[in-house]
């Protein structure tokens, strides 16, 4: 199988739904949509196993900002064109970083919903979220309109800012003939076929990372409370 058929996506988005709509943290939504993903198309998930393997070995993201390192900043383009900046963030509170693969990605929209559901509790104390992805922004705001999500869905363009953490991947040519059926070069505005690995940076006013989650395996996320506990704990600490 080197693609996905009409009927096994149509099972996918059904399996997302039960997924979305299950109650349990986050993780246990992603690892009941992965379990189910992969019944539907084992050889995805085999090659994504695969994939995680490789990247792990090479060290896959270790490489990014760390607890204590200063983030490096950026100024990108929102889903409606206007420049956002990472000083200009932080002038309000501690900012949570996240990079997300794409509106398409499955994994990202459980993400993002989860996230979205806790902006209360995110800004009780001050700080807020802003959201990364490598599609142009017809696709960020395709995905913002979905998800409903007030924060701001930026647009690294050729992944220029997750290469510049070290967290822009190679998705090699199994996955790329795994994942034909999505229109990549589409999204991207380029053939590339480079992602963001996953990844959430909790930074302070003083623009320090006080909190990172960084892992290979995208079908792993920082948990919800995890990130609402080390907001809370940057916004104590300014």
């Amino acid at each position: 199988m080197t693609s996905l058929s009409p009927a096994d996506a149509e099972q996918l988005r059904l399996a997302f739904q039960r997924c979305r709509d299950m109650d349990g943290t986050l993780n246990e939504q992603l690892r009941a949509y992965a379990d189910a993903s992969r019944k539907v198309f084992p050889a995805y998930g085999e090659a994504v196993d695969r994939l995680v393997m490789r990247l792990s070995g090479n060290g896959g993201g270790e490489t990014a900002p760390r607890r204590g390192d200063p983030m490096p900043s950026f100024m990108l383009p929102d889903e409606g064109g206007h420049l956002v900046s990472l000083p200009s963030l932080l002038r309000s509170g501690p900012v949570a970083v996240m990079f997300f693969r794409g509106h398409w990605c499955p994994y990202c929209r459980l993400n993002v919903r989860a996230v979205v559901q806790a902006l209360d509790r995110i800004k009780a104390f001050g700080a807020q979220v802003v959201a990364i992805m490598p599609e142009t922004q017809e696709y960020t705001r395709q995905l913002k309109a979905e998800s409903r999500a007030p924060f701001p869905m930026l647009t690294d363009l050729d992944n220029g800012y997750a290469l510049s953490l070290n967290l822009a991947i190679w998705l090699g040519v199994e996955i790329q003939q795994l994942l034909s059926y999505q229109d990549m070069a589409k999204f991207h505005g380029n053939d590339g076929w480079l992602l963001p690995i996953p990844a959430v940076f909790v930074v302070g006013r003083d623009g320090i990372v006080k909190a990172r989650f960084v892992d290979p395996d995208f079908r792993k996320r920082m948990e919800i409370d995890d990130l609402i506990e080390a907001l809370e704990s940057a916004s104590r600490e300014n």
